[in-house]
């Protein structure tokens, strides 16, 4: 007979072990130190700004968000397998404790990112609202984490609905019940911190009479949200190291492919140039990778004071968008037909520089040119000229040494 207990023991098992097999690689890597420089120096401003807030900043609003989204957001790991589908249906009735224990499970692992979210908040509520008790927020921090705990179960029971529209539905009006309730909390509106608590009590009874109407669960759900999760999980580690078993989605965007492929010659030479260009399109990855952290890096560069921090991050953020798409060059490795093209190692690797040179420089133009319009002139030429360095010196010298291993 079926033992949910060592069934959830064995998989939880094996999910530590896929997680720490990729975490090492995360934890030293180039990204983490320059993401610990980008928190330290953000740190620094954090507290400067803590020091004057101005008088038009949306404090409890600012507060309310952050804990709402972190409070709201409740995945649920069930380490389920695609087997699972066929193998695990006729014995689910016996799998209730096994659920119950991937819900403490989602619920204690989750809990990191929320107390990080209150730790970095409770400097603002702090200094914004030093006129109220400090055990209000510890208050607070107790609240949101029973909350927190009725939002997994909620979510839990939401999963048997097949309707991804309802789903969606129940999690907006959750975060926005939270986000009010908290906000009012913070303004000590008691009244209507009373009816909202009441109306978090009305959805989540509606979640449970919706979750009894559906006997069985919905096991391709679960094991789609599972996927999903883990598939987000190796991107990451991608970009530290190989992951073999990564499934990229691939997407056509005919027009951006038909853009940056149609200049390029119909010839034996240009057959690695037309294909990366063509992967870096419409692989799932790097797209978005590369203009995220083009935003991300825009926004640092315009609010951060100080100029020369000001290239700094610049030159950060294109260390980093050139790490993240490096390994664009073993994205076919498990594509046989690469090997059978008659063209020699040095032509893929030339190609595959060459465009890696052209993205960087795109990015490079793009931080120089927004340092020139928010009227950084110094920095937009030393940005100018530390990138020409970074293109034509830095990155050869790097890929000749990173492909030849």
């Amino acid at each position: 007979m079926l033992n949910a207990h060592n069934l959830f023991k064995d998989r939880l098992v094996g999910h530590l072990k896929e997680l720490n097999r990729y975490l090492r690689y995360i934890v030293t890597g180039h990204i983490v130190i320059a993401m610990v420089f980008i928190v330290s120096a953000m740190s620094v401003y954090y507290q400067q700004f803590l020091e004057d807030i101005p008088s038009y900043f949306p404090s409890a609003w600012v507060i309310s968000l952050v804990l709402g989204v972190v409070t709201t957001h409740s995945p649920i790991q069930t380490m389920l397998k695609k087997a699972d589908i066929v193998f695990l249906i006729p014995a689910e009735h016996l799998l209730q404790g096994y659920f119950i224990r991937t819900l403490v499970y989602s619920y204690v692992a989750q809990i990191y990112l929320f107390i990080l979210a209150i730790v970095a908040v409770a400097p603002l509520y702090a200094a914004a609202f030093a006129n109220q008790e400090t055990p209000a927020y510890g208050l607070l921090f107790i609240i949101l984490i029973i909350i927190k705990a009725w939002s997994l179960v909620a979510n839990w029971w939401m999963l048997r609905v097949r309707d991804s529209s309802t789903r969606l539905l129940d999690k907006g009006v959750r975060f926005a019940l939270i986000v009010t309730l908290i906000y009012f909390f913070i303004g000590q509106e008691m009244i209507f911190l009373a009816t909202v608590s009441l109306l978090l009590i009305v959805l989540f009874a509606t979640n449970y009479r919706i979750a009894t109407k559906q006997k069985a669960l919905n096991w391709d759900l679960l094991i789609e949200s599972d996927y999903m999760r883990m598939r987000s999980f190796y991107r990451l580690a991608n970009m530290f190291t190989e992951v073999p078993h990564l499934e990229i989605p691939v997407k056509k965007r005919h027009w951006l492919a038909r853009l940056l492929t149609k200049g390029i010659p119909f010839n034996q030479d240009h057959a690695y140039p037309y294909l990366y260009r063509l992967t870096t399109v419409r692989s799932g990855e790097y797209l978005g990778i590369y203009f995220r952290l083009i935003i991300i890096g825009g926004l640092l560069i315009y609010f951060v004071p100080n100029q020369w921090l000001k290239l700094i991050f610049a030159l950060l953020f294109i260390y980093m968008i050139f790490l993240q798409l490096i390994p664009l060059w073993k994205h076919h490795t498990t594509i046989v037909w690469l090997d059978l093209y008659p063209i020699v190692e040095k032509v893929r690797k030339q190609a595959f520089m060459k465009w890696m040179k052209q993205l960087i420089a795109v990015v490079a133009i793009i931080f120089t040119l927004f340092l020139f319009v928010i009227e950084e002139l110094m920095i937009g030429i030393l940005m100018g000229i530390s990138s020409l360095f970074f293109v034509m010196i830095f990155i050869p010298a790097y890929l000749n040494k990173k492909l030849a291993v």
